[in-house]
């Protein structure tokens, strides 16, 4: 139940925040989301990066997703140059004063673009004329995908995928996350008024669900390789919000260039 009902509580917000907020509010707490999740993000790869830097840092890679406000990738792009160019001159800056500048530019770099950028595009979803329906279908796409496999794999689950990175997920509970995803993303197709061809979302569905399964291993490869279990605990049972959204971030500039370029 220390699981459970924080999940109910985050769904519900979530919805609640789609469909009764407005596109602004959802960029804050999208922004202030990402914000957090840089913390977390930087507190695992570079515990000795504090004060000032820290902060210019995490100010700097905010900028692809504070960029996202006005809804247009292009502006989002600008903002990942305007991030480069801060991050920079905050290496050069540290040179010779930082443990690794190197390890500095790579992580926060890292951190730009994986975390920043990546949300930004879920910001930009939102701005579609559809966005709060195709944001519900996403979530909803990794929510069954992970029940799913969660499910499967603890019943049936022998052969490791990627046993190093992530002990738990089974070749079993893969394909048992991708056949609950499909059914919730064609479940969800039928409950709204907005529909999507749903051959074309079945194919889609798949392609979501495995690069789902990829950002939500990327994210414990991070973690393996520091040596942390979650990566924080804001969440209660759910651990940080890095832990919640692994699998939202790699997914999200998929789904959103698919409805860019009118594929889905």
């Amino acid at each position: 139940m220390s699981r459970v009902i924080p999940g109910i509580v985050m769904a519900g917000g979530w919805l609640l925040l789609l469909f009764l907020g407005s596109a602004e509010l959802f960029w804050a707490i999208v922004a202030g989301g990402a914000c957090v999740a840089l913390h977390e993000f930087f507190r695992m790869t570079m515990a000795s990066l504090h004060g000032w830097r820290l902060l210019v840092t995490i100010g700097s890679c905010l900028l692809p997703v504070l960029a996202a406000f006005f809804g247009h990738s292009d502006v989002v792009q600008a903002g990942m140059i305007a991030s480069l160019l801060v991050l920079m001159a905050v290496a050069l800056h540290g040179y010779g004063v930082m443990d690794d500048v190197l390890k500095y530019a790579s992580c926060s770099g890292l951190a730009c673009i994986y975390i920043s950028l990546c949300m930004a595009h879920v910001v930009l979803i939102r701005f579609l004329p559809q966005g709060a329906f195709w944001l519900t279908m996403l979530v909803g796409i990794v929510a069954g995908s992970d029940t799913g496999a969660y499910y499967v794999g603890k019943t049936f689950g022998r052969r490791k995928i990627f046993p190093q990175i992530s002990p738990k997920k089974t070749v079993a509970g893969g394909v048992g996350g991708l056949i609950a995803g499909v059914a919730v993303a064609e479940g969800i197709n039928l409950l709204f008024p907005e529909k999507a061809d749903p051959v074309a979302l079945f194919f889609v569905a798949i392609v979501l669900i495995l690069i789902g399964i990829a950002g939500d291993l990327t994210e414990s490869m991070i973690k393996r390789s520091v040596g942390v279990k979650d990566s924080g605990t804001i969440l209660f049972g759910h651990g940080g919000i890095l832990d919640r959204i692994d699998s939202l971030l790699l997914t999200a500039p998929v789904l959103y260039y698919l409805l860019h370029f009118g594929i889905l």
